[in-house]
């Protein structure tokens, strides 16, 4: 059985470009989407926080203002309270050890622009699976999350790699708009990535070798995917 690490934020909040602080956390379809797809595959996953905190879903990811139904928002709460012993006790990235894992999954929210994107344990464990060519996988905002794996001479790890990303278009859409405190499309652009996007709010993957990414949350299901698809490969 093949067994992926979900990485989730453990931030509850991010500091806008103006000062202010803004409630946020992990998007709700992107962990229950993503978790179902791999579960029903016979993929074990398995949950890790920075320092092995409870993640806190982003409120809007399950509610209409965050662009989501009342019948979705229904859906992916009552798989998330289906998760609730795994999200009560994430295991800290601090102890975890890559040989341990086929993937590395980062989902979205905004959470991980606060956190992970400079977090330096997670940075350790996307070096040795990239190194091993393991599958790395991003989702939405989550992509900010591979900016924490960078070599010695301080370069990105994944820079000149084909990714794709929640854009900048879709972050003055229905994002913080210029209240963030930056965008993940143009400093994964800055860093060196290469950026291939979809129109705004598309279902859009992006499989570079053993690196994927997908642009948003309606993208969940088909990362996902494309990750299975990897390990299977693999």
């Amino acid at each position: 059985m093949s067994k992926v690490l979900m990485v989730i934020s453990g931030a509850d909040s991010l500091t806008l470009a103006d000062g202010s602080v803004h409630p946020t956390g992990y998007w709700a379809e992107e962990v229950a989407a993503s978790h179902r797809v791999f579960t029903e595959a016979g993929v074990e996953v398995v949950l890790a926080t920075p320092g092995g905190v409870r993640p806190t879903v982003d409120a809007l990811s399950l509610d209409e203002r965050g662009g989501v139904s009342s019948e979705d928002a229904q859906t992916f709460r009552a798989y998330l309270d289906g998760l609730a012993d795994g999200l009560a006790h994430p295991l800290p990235l601090a102890q975890l050890n890559g040989d341990d894992y086929d993937a590395i999954y980062l989902p979205g929210g905004h959470g991980p622009m606060a956190d992970l994107v400079g977090d330096a344990d997670l940075g350790r464990l996307l070096n040795a699976a990239q190194a091993e060519g393991k599958t790395v996988a991003a989702l939405c905002h989550g992509v900010a999350a591979l900016l924490s794996a960078t070599g010695q001479d301080g370069a990105f790890t994944f820079a000149g790699r084909t990714v794709t990303s929640f854009t900048d278009e879709e972050e003055r859409q229905g994002g913080l708009g210029d209240d963030s405190p930056y965008f993940v499309e143009s400093l994964l652009r800055e860093r060196g990535a290469v950026l291939q996007t979809g129109a705004a709010w598309s279902d859009t993957v992006v499989r570079d070798g053993n690196l994927v990414t997908g642009q948003n949350p309606q993208s969940s299901v088909s990362t996902a995917r494309a990750v299975l698809k990897g390990l299977l490969e693999g």
